[in-house]
């Protein structure tokens, strides 16, 4: 689904650079942002793993706050992942799971972004545009997008130095 549109030195080598859509309500992301990290789906590693240093990220969020607050839908925050590897967090307490320690990675979020509604990216996104049902592939959690998508979210977003 993803498309390969750059290539991105990191260190010495190579990298294709990739492009995700995490999806966590607005409260959560701007605790990451405030930190400069990113943390998905509970803080499993396997998730958090995926991303590798050069790839762009931008957060989608459902809601305002966890559990219960009001709907957003909109995307709240973007940038790329910084250098270094993932690491495993101090102890936290999560509602549903008690005390976990999540896995997390450090990025360099795009400041002075507005956030931008999904409704009129809807017909424009290849994530989106043919599935009636696209709330239903958000419950992944983490999701790979195209570069065309990515940039289309960062031109929304106001965050053109993301631009592909």
């Amino acid at each position: 689904m993803a498309q390969v549109c750059a290539v991105s030195p990191v260190g010495s080598r190579l990298l294709r650079v990739r492009y995700w859509l995490a999806v966590v309500h607005r409260d959560h992301v701007r605790h990451g942002v405030e930190q400069g990290i990113a943390q998905v789906n509970h803080g499993s590693r396997a998730g958090i793993e995926k991303l590798a240093p050069g790839d762009g990220l931008v957060y989608y969020s459902p809601r305002d706050a966890h559990p219960d607050g009001d709907v957003l839908r909109a995307f709240t925050a973007i940038g790329r992942v910084a250098e270094g590897d993932a690491w495993q967090a101090a102890p936290v307490t999560m509602l549903a799971k008690g005390e976990v320690r999540p896995w997390r990675r450090r990025v360099e979020y795009v400041e002075g972004i507005v956030e931008a509604p999904i409704a009129p990216l809807l017909p424009v996104l290849a994530l989106t545009r043919d599935t009636p049902n696209w709330g239903w592939l958000m419950r992944r959690g983490l999701l790979e997008v195209t570069a065309d998508d990515f940039a289309a979210i960062a031109g929304e977003m106001g965050a053109d130095t993301l631009v592909p």
